[in-house]
């Protein structure tokens, strides 16, 4: 009952764009599993999804490269308290920080009508939700649509359908953001934004499946 209330409370943020305060939960440290990655023009980033910061309701799969949404999930008092842990919104971090460098990625979509895919700053308040607040920046899928949401913002993304599987590209030093059309081997849209602190692979789920593959070598033709 938690996570279908978290679900309904996450889309009425994406109807009104108004998040709630972006300023860090005190006491949410890193968990001990993340490392930094140095800053390079270019950067092939391995990651798995960190089993601390996963919701009540989103299981982990395949070595924790996929995560899988259950309506019921587990009972939140059953689930090993951790400050990392995401407790009212059905999100998971990726378990690598990135502070600079050139990053890409892709994310196999499997029974899903609603997610969101992006980036968060590692010590972003766990009483968030990606995408409601300045310091995660995500691209969503919801109502059979596309939408960039960051600071409080939605904007709609054009010209894409539901792909099986997506391209998310960041470059720390330019500022940029990028979902990908993995077929087509471009940007289909951009975010922009100053990056200041350490940021997370970031993914927020309410139905179907995610698999992750990183370690991949960004696409000719991406610039």
């Amino acid at each position: 009952m938690a996570a279908a209330v978290s679900a309904r409370l996450c889309r009425l943020a994406e109807r009104t764009a108004v998040g709630v305060s972006a300023r860090p939960r005190p006491g949410v440290p890193p968990p001990e599993r993340r490392r930094f990655i140095s800053s390079t023009a270019r950067s092939d980033l391995h990651f798995r999804l960190d089993e601390q910061t996963a919701h009540s309701s989103l299981d982990l799969f395949k070595k924790n490269t996929g995560v899988i949404y259950r309506m019921l999930g587990l009972d939140p008092s059953h689930v090993r308290d951790n400050p990392a842990r995401f407790r009212d919104w059905a999100v998971v971090f990726g378990d690598e920080k990135i502070n600079g460098g050139r990053h890409y990625w892709e994310v196999t979509v499997k029974k899903s009508q609603e997610f969101r895919l992006g980036v968060a700053e590692a010590l972003m308040s766990r009483e968030d939700c990606v995408g409601t607040n300045s310091c995660s920046w995500v691209f969503g899928f919801a109502q059979r649509r596309w939408f960039a949401m960051t600071n409080k913002k939605v904007v709609p993304v054009k010209l894409v359908g539901k792909p099986d599987r997506i391209g998310i590209l960041i470059d720390y030093e330019a500022g940029i953001l990028g979902l990908v059309d993995v077929e087509k081997r471009a940007i289909i849209h951009t975010i922009r934004v100053r990056f200041k602190d350490a940021l997370c692979p970031a993914f927020g789920l309410w139905d179907g499946e995610l698999l992750t593959h990183s370690g991949l070598e960004e696409p000719d033709g991406l610039k």
